[in-house]
């Protein structure tokens, strides 16, 4: 009787857990999949009957062969693939070197490590310091503004390598030094692949802010060439309401009918930029599948383990 209570009870309880996470994830996919739709939208549609919701109403591709025929976006899509790649190998091997020194028990000065990397986590300098030691060693309006400062993963990143190196067995590290293996040795054929599910984790956590990130270059940058494409995006959008803006200004009318008179075409700005990012979206999407597997179990090493 309790047994078959308790067993409604959780299949009450199960089904209720599958609707919050089909409302979670439909919360998630809906807007990537509002603006997939919007992007294939004429502008003129959109400008006259607002955004769909659900279904293309006029269908165009031209929003989406303006932005791959544009070399500016081409070169903001290399720039960023280019960034994200280097910065995503390098941080990742660099911190996972700095953690694998910092797990072991022999390291001296630890306290002072500890201290210094979790101050670190919380007070820097700010903008404004960045701003001229970037500049004073010449990395301002450089590609390597976007390589060297991100070469350290933080101390945050650290901890959980640690944790995760901790956990392997120290009979490994006797065995191997007994054979006369030296530590870099250790670390790159015992240690880096134990660590894949974290490594893998982190990675796609790198991968992913650097992909995203266009706050550098905002900060960095001044030329049209090192831009990246999330910022592309953002300053398409800007630059397109601010000529709305001043067109309202001058003409007398307000901005919104300004845009809509510019939506005589298939495409334009509204749309470019939704197809902006839906494209800039899709190596994310395309990449993390492959990932997935090791992104679940680095999480949950990564957070019990140590």
């Amino acid at each position: 009787m309790h047994s078959t209570l308790y067993s409604k009870h959780e299949k009450h309880f199960q089904a209720f857990l599958c609707l919050i996470l089909f409302l979670v994830m439909l919360v998630t996919v809906y807007p990537m999949w509002y603006s997939f739709i919007n992007s294939l939208d004429s502008a003129k549609d959109i400008a006259q009957n607002g955004y769909t919701p659900l279904f293309i109403r006029d269908f165009t591709f031209e929003s989406w062969a303006t932005v791959l025929n544009d070399p500016e976006i081409i070169r903001a899509f290399l720039t960023t693939l280019g960034r994200t790649v280097a910065v995503t190998i390098l941080q990742t091997l660099i911190t996972a070197m700095f953690a694998y020194g910092f797990s072991r028990p022999n390291l001296r000065a630890r306290r002072i490590y500890s201290t210094l990397g979790f101050l670190s986590m919380y007070l820097n300098g700010g903008v404004i310091a960045y701003f001229i030691l970037f500049n004073t060693m010449g990395l301002y309006d450089n590609f390597l503004v976007y390589i060297i400062p991100c070469l350290f993963g933080g101390f945050y990143n650290v901890i959980i390598y640690n944790a995760n190196f901790k956990s392997i067995p120290e009979s490994l590290f006797e065995s191997a030094k007994m054979d006369g293996a030296s530590e870099v040795r250790i670390f790159f054929q015992i240690v880096m692949p134990l660590s894949r599910p974290v490594i893998t984790a982190l990675g796609i956590f790198t991968a992913v802010g650097m992909w995203n990130d266009y706050t550098q270059t905002l900060y960095y940058t001044r030329s049209s060439e090192l831009q990246t494409l999330s910022y592309y995006t953002l300053s398409l959008s800007k630059s397109a309401q601010s000529a709305a803006n001043l067109a309202s200004t001058m003409t007398g009318t307000s901005a919104s009918s300004v845009i809509t008179a510019m939506a005589d075409a298939s495409s334009n700005y509204k749309t470019i930029e939704l197809a902006c990012m839906v494209i800039s979206a899709i190596p994310l999407i395309v990449m993390y599948p492959f990932a997935q597997k090791y992104f679940e179990k680095g999480v949950m090493v990564g957070s019990v383990k140590g």
